[in-house]
């Protein structure tokens, strides 16, 4: 899972959103990016769909997921490989 408080780009939303990770000054999730994304929608439907959200918050949030999932998936590398070496 993803620490998005680790990304100046979005924010909490207040009140009973509180628990949304959502694109900063909107009210636009963050997740609606990939969502929208998963479906064949392209980074310029995102931005015409959603005025409020600006091209350079949705590349920091890509950027962001990007390099988490290269992380995560590097941990998980490195731990198999150790887990591996003391096995044999």
């Amino acid at each position: 899972m993803l620490d998005w408080s680790q990304c100046p780009e979005v924010e909490r939303g207040p009140g009973k959103f509180r628990c949304m990770w959502r694109f900063k000054g909107t009210h636009v999730p963050a997740t609606l990016l990939f969502e929208n994304l998963e479906v064949g929608a392209t980074v310029n439907d995102f931005l015409e769909w959603y005025p409020g959200v600006t091209r350079e918050q949705v590349l920091a949030v890509l950027e962001f997921a990007e390099r988490s999932l290269v992380d995560h998936s590097f941990q998980q590398s490195f731990l198999q490989k150790q887990t591996k070496l003391t096995r044999d």
